[in-house]
């Protein structure tokens, strides 16, 4: 008989999400358990979102470094594929010394304070709706937990083609990235949506590897407005990255030590070539299988995903939040998830979690912070909108940085109140520039209110300030005279539903 324990609340996961929901269990003097079978972190720190923003902010720094247009000029510098993985785990292994801190202290209940949570290493499974049993593989123990409550947070994991074998050796998902002995020679990429394009953008910023990026779409990041594809999808061709557009895999298989992969254009044509390696990156699938879901009376959809309200499964003692229910895969929504169920749980809140004002970060070349809708879905949705663009060519501080590259995109409504509907930043510093934004959104305000808030100087966050000033036409520079910088625009919809400007 396995050894029992029996707890308030239990968090399968100790990714983002689930270490978010426990520490908020703690916060409420809960004595919770919470249960992960592999490394804490999960993809929010390995092999993900801490990982792979490492490696682009050391590829960034290379490619700085070998800059000829500063006033200097580097000589000597080199860079080696495991150095670059040796500096990701070491930033990675700092996050969990912190996480793995703070559950030594919290194991026990502190002074004053009723909650403890305990780790417990093994794969769970339910047994009925209020037990799960969890085996660890390593040592062979088994034990068997008892809850009042469940938050299900174990995540997602690459998802995978039946016609591509993913060895992670030569074809590989992002799991393996951090396995490679060296810089491939050359590299293809399936896939151009944020990840694709992100591990494009690292290979290419370092110039070691010659990549292929295949996307079956128009142009990469579809769900973006043009502007922002163009200029993202500009400057990975001007690195050198191939981007197969609007092309279709046929197939692709090892051969040997390297790849073969063949495509078919839109106008008809096939073409093979041979590459070194293979990333497979077409979007990630919840990790519940093996939960015995049904046990516990789960429902899932006929895709095989849990069926989630306002994070409240089937079951109403039973929660889940996180990429496990497949919704938005951002580390950021994953916390926000977790606290939301277990507040929920401890009737601390009655309010609906809301993702109007959700922002996200893009890190291609330039970065790309994005907030609300852009103008393809306000066009979608037939919204009249303003729009203000003001280009980093007149941003004093992209200037001084010598990285004007990028412009700040403001879409209010097209109505006297003017409420911010949304924001994209292209550029140095980008996701600064969106940082009050988000307030601002959740609370319905008007972009008046951002007309004379006292911005440090320089800083990228003026950008922003002077699209609230060109929509009010105060700007200082003008776009009757800026024309290729600054764009203000005011679009309706006719009869026919068609945009007019």
């Amino acid at each position: 008989m396995p050894e029992a324990y029996e707890f308030d609340i239990t968090v399968i996961g100790a990714g983002p999400s689930g270490f978010a929901a426990a520490m908020r269990a703690w916060d409420f003097g809960k004595k919770v358990c919470l249960i992960e079978r592999g490394r804490l972190g999960g993809a929010g720190v390995h092999n993900g979102a801490l990982s792979s923003k490492t490696m682009w902010e050391l590829s960034r720094d290379y490619r700085n470094a070998t800059r000829r247009d500063r006033g200097f000029s580097a000589t000597g510098v080199t860079v080696h594929y495991e150095a670059v993985c040796e500096a990701v785990r070491m930033a990675t292994d700092a996050k969990v010394g912190h996480m793995t801190r703070q559950l030594r202290e919290l194991a026990a209940p502190l002074p004053g304070h009723t909650g403890s949570i305990t780790l417990v290493r093994g794969h769970a499974r339910f047994l009925d709706a209020h037990t799960v049993t969890v085996e660890d593989h390593e040592t062979g123990e088994s034990r068997r937990v008892s809850s009042s409550h469940f938050v299900i947070a174990s995540g997602s994991r690459p998802r995978q083609l039946p016609n591509i074998e993913v060895d992670g050796e030569v074809i590989l998902n992002s799991d393996h990235i951090e396995s490679l002995s060296r810089f491939p020679r050359s590299l293809v990429i399936l896939g151009a949506g944020v990840v694709g394009c992100e591990y494009a953008t690292i290979f290419a910023n370092f110039g070691q590897t010659k990549v292929y990026l295949i996307d079956r779409a128009e142009r990469i990041l579809p769900f973006e407005d043009v502007d922002v594809s163009r200029l993202c999808s500009n400057n990975l061709e001007r690195k050198g990255v191939t981007i197969h557009h609007r092309a279709s895999l046929i197939s692709m298989r090892r051969v040997d030590d390297e790849v073969e992969y063949t495509i078919e254009h839109a106008g008809g044509g096939r073409e093979t070539i041979r590459v070194d390696r293979a990333l497979i990156s077409v979007g990630r699938e919840p990790a519940a299988s093996g939960l015995e879901l049904a046990a516990a009376g789960v429902q899932l959809n006929p895709q095989g995903q849990l069926v989630v309200d306002d994070t409240q499964t089937s079951v109403p003692h039973i929660y889940a939040a996180g990429d496990v229910t497949l919704d938005i895969a951002l580390v950021s929504i994953g916390e926000i998830e977790g606290r939301h169920a277990v507040e929920r749980i401890c009737g601390a809140t009655t309010r609906t979690l809301s993702y109007d004002n959700l922002s996200t970060i893009m890190f291609l070349d330039p970065e790309v912070a994005a907030i609300g809708i852009n103008e393809q879905e306000a066009q979608k949705r037939r919204i009249p909108y303003r729009v203000a663009v003001y280009g980093y060519a007149l941003v004093n501080r992209a200037i001084a940085m010598r990285a004007t590259d990028g412009f700040v995109k403001l879409l209010v409504t097209d109505d006297d109140d003017m409420r911010i509907l949304g924001v994209r930043a292209l550029g140095v510093h980008a996701s600064t520039t969106i940082e009050g934004v988000s307030l601002m959104i959740h609370a319905n305000r008007s972009v008046r209110d951002l007309a004379e808030l006292l911005h440090p100087h320089p800083a990228v966050t003026e950008g922003l300030q002077d699209c609230v000033r060109m929509l009010l036409g105060t700007s200082i520079h003008k776009p009757e005279v800026f024309r290729n910088e600054l764009r203000l625009s005011r679009v309706t919809f006719s009869d026919a539903g068609e945009p007019t400007r």
